[in-house]
């Protein structure tokens, strides 16, 4: 396994396959990550295995040999990057309906999707007038950064964007010949979902980026790239940039949004309490809890304790 040079290995992976029992498999795998000192979210369910994982380069390793003999994983989706600090305060190993929440009980991934493009080949494909250009990701993901071109949905979840492209279609494809469709996300976990999703609602011509954001930037040189901005991660390390190395952001630990230089100059933003997306969203007894919350973490880092507060589900 190739890893990154900084001390700590961050994984992200996921694999559309069919478990007939993922409960039975919860219990080993979470045993091992925690044997190896390995942190993160992985989430299970009968379509499959999705997550974010850290630690030492061996012990992420092993968790990925293990993910790997699990039934139909040979050919796991495996996105390597490296975090300075361990980005995740604990490990967790979860059992849900779907790994990645659409809400769609019949779109089901692995018997159609549409057709992966390499990161070398994107450029070309969202570059050509007759593609449409979608991010699938969520409203306070695409601030952070996207590709040139691309629609952005304005979706606080992933579950809003069949209702989006529903209520959109007619406008985004035209009454005529129906253009090419090329979506993305960090990973590519949503954006392979999506075009399942637009194959059962009758689009053909669609199209999805290999390895999400993450394979693209590690692997297209900078002055090639059609990305602009950070790319936000399901971590702390916030966002990330081109050749994987860590971004500018913060995280505002009120709403778990990203912040950047500007946003943490504003009056409506103190560190832990809120931001200004957020501050017009929360009551001054939300902020006073926050406010405390803060002041617990801060007394915990001191005495050099892990305070363990909340993290947002992963891509």
């Amino acid at each position: 396994m190739s890893t990154p040079s900084e001390a700590l290995c961050v994984a992200a992976l996921y694999r559309f396959t069919r478990f007939a029992d993922p409960g039975a498999l919860r219990e080993p795998l979470e045993r091992l990550c925690r044997e190896h000192g390995v942190r993160g979210t992985l989430l299970l369910a009968h379509e499959g295995i999705n997550g974010t994982i850290a630690g030492a380069p061996d012990g992420i390793a092993a968790v990925l040999d293990h993910i790997r003999a699990l039934p139909d994983c040979a050919d796991l989706d495996v996105k390597l990057s490296g975090a300075s600090d361990m980005p995740f305060h604990r490990m967790k190993v979860r059992l849900k309906r779907e790994i990645v929440t659409m809400g769609e009980p019949d779109i089901d991934p692995l018997a159609v999707v549409g057709t992966y493009i390499e990161p070398q080949d994107w450029n070309a494909l969202i570059s050509d007038p007759d593609t449409i250009v979608i991010d699938t990701r969520n409203d306070y993901e695409v601030a952070v950064g996207t590709f040139e071109g691309a629609i952005d949905p304005g979706t606080a979840t992933f579950r809003d964007f069949p209702a989006w492209f529903r209520s959109e279609r007619e406008r985004l494809l035209g009454g005529g010949k129906p253009p090419r469709v090329a979506m993305f996300c960090t990973g590519g976990i949503r954006c392979e979902k999506s075009t399942a999703f637009l194959k059962q609602e009758g689009v053909e011509d669609v199209y999805h980026l290999k390895g999400g954001i993450l394979r693209y930037l590690e692997t297209v040189p900078e002055e090639q790239s059609l990305w602009r901005g950070e790319c936000f991660v399901f971590d702390q390390r916030v966002t990330i940039g081109h050749g994987l190395v860590e971004g500018t952001h913060a995280l505002c630990h009120a709403c778990r949004r990203p912040v950047n230089g500007e946003d943490r100059a504003s009056p409506l933003y103190e560190e832990g309490v809120s931001c200004p997306a957020c501050h017009s969203e929360r009551t001054d007894e939300q902020r006073a809890s926050y406010r405390e919350r803060h002041r617990q973490e801060t007394l915990a880092a001191a005495r050099g304790v892990a305070h363990v507060g909340a993290v947002r589900g992963v891509d």
